[in-house]
């Protein structure tokens, strides 16, 4: 028996569906073990771009069984229109599950989102408003409603009765808003559950068996760990627990059945919504990395925020998740940098701190200590053997290993699978 652990090492969009579907030709299931649609994957073949939001990245492969969680909050009208959307581009939907425990977003959940975002004025999260964090909320005040309740049509006719009672209250007196109809929201989901009903089962249960028979498990977070609820820059956050911990809650796989977590690292750092960002260029340098890169969400359509790669975010997810092996994706993004600088250090008050802080106001105030690479100058798309990269890409590369001190996995030199590069053989 054996399972992956694939996790984002810096603020998300570490390109880590690229990671997961190279992945993914070797492994028998694909699990996604948390977060909700607020978080994209962007998959590339031969090509040609797939944007997933809920179904897990090895969705394209026709031999794999894609698992949503128990710890995914899950929105039934993103992914009936993700699955539709994929077959009108002619792509046969592989055989997936649904966690009978995943909670389901409902419409309070966005809108109530939208609302608490908008009375946060200046302090401001930025939440992309698809209901997660309001979800997980319920899930935690024990009025959630998950896919076993949805789908028991006398169960769920019940417990939305409850909570919209409660929603509709909370809707009134704090924000001045009109009720949500019971009648449309039963009407809408009482058809969602009956077309997904057929793939809602046990799964823990089903993955623990799958590995006793000697099935290989791959698993996916989304998002990262700079916005894990607990250890990210908190409350910058997302509401989950997207570090490599989070799959034993999130599939209900035990600890001793992970045989290796992949950290996912972007060559140079970016990040979205609010929150302190130590190596933030805020200059032309970032621009170019935002330019160059295509910087902009999968989901949202938000520029991103860019700047160096910082190692020491690296080091402590490194840490946090127990990474055995690093996959660096982009790196072909600075092919046309003459010089690279990466973070190998933070200093406060004039002092090396060797902690990642936990207060925002003295991670704000951190000063980066950079070290400066020469760039390599060339185009690196066409690389498939380590030995092979320039001499300076390879120095960038081995000195964030040995600052994170995790092992080099993987380096991808550009979207498709085959522009990836393996440094460890053995990763099932």
């Amino acid at each position: 028996m054996s399972t992956v652990v694939v996790t984002g090492t810096q603020w998300g969009d570490e390109g880590k569906g690229k990671i997961v579907d190279y992945l993914a030709s070797q492994s028998d299931i694909v699990v996604r073990y948390q977060g909700g649609s607020n978080a994209g994957h962007t998959v590339s073949v031969d090509g040609k771009e797939f944007k997933l939001r809920l179904m897990p990245s090895g969705i394209l492969y026709k031999d794999k069984v894609c698992v949503i969680g128990d710890g995914v909050v899950f929105d039934p009208e993103v992914l009936l229109a993700e699955i539709e959307q994929m077959r009108s581009e002619g792509v046969e939907i592989a055989d997936y599950r649904i966690s009978t425990r995943a909670h389901v977003v409902m419409p309070y959940h966005r809108l109530m989102d939208g609302l608490e975002e908008q009375s946060r004025g200046k302090g401001k999260i930025g939440t992309t408003k698809r209901g997660i964090g309001p979800c997980y909320m319920d899930r935690d005040r024990r009025i959630g409603i998950r896919m076993c309740d949805l789908i028991d049509e006398d169960v769920f006719a019940q417990k939305l009765k409850d909570v919209l009672q409660i929603k509709n209250d909370e809707l009134k007196k704090l924000y001045g808003q009109e009720p949500l109809d019971y009648k449309a929201i039963i009407d809408e989901y009482t058809a969602y559950a009956q077309k997904l009903a057929p793939y809602v089962i046990d799964t823990p249960s089903y993955l623990n068996r799958a590995l006793k028979e000697g099935k290989k498990i791959l698993c996916e977070g989304a998002q990262a760990t700079m916005l894990d609820i607990d250890y990210g820059t908190y409350p910058y956050v997302t509401a989950s627990h997207p570090i490599a911990g989070g799959v034993c809650v999130g599939a209900g796989i035990g600890p001793k059945n992970i045989k290796s977590t992949v950290g996912v690292v972007k060559a140079y750092c970016t990040r979205v919504g609010e929150g302190p960002f130590p190596t933030e260029q805020l200059n032309e340098i970032g621009d170019k990395l935002r330019n160059v890169g295509h910087e902009f969400g999968t989901v949202t359509g938000r520029p991103r925020r860019t700047g160096w790669l910082d190692a020491c975010v690296v080091k402590y997810a490194g840490y946090l998740g127990s990474l055995d092996y690093l996959a660096i994706t982009r790196l072909d993004i600075l092919d046309c940098f003459d010089e690279i600088k990466m973070c190998v250090a933070y200093k406060y008050k004039g002092k090396i701190i060797d902690e990642m802080p936990a207060s925002l106001r003295i991670f704000g105030e951190v000063e980066p200590v950079y070290e400066t690479f020469k760039g390599w100058k060339t185009d690196i798309t066409k690389i498939r053997q380590y030995e092979d990269l320039p001499a300076n890409a390879k120095k960038y590369l081995e000195r964030l290993a040995e600052v994170t001190d995790v092992k080099l996995g993987f380096v991808s030199v550009g979207p498709n699978r085959d522009q990836t590069i393996v440094c460890a053989k053995e990763i099932f």
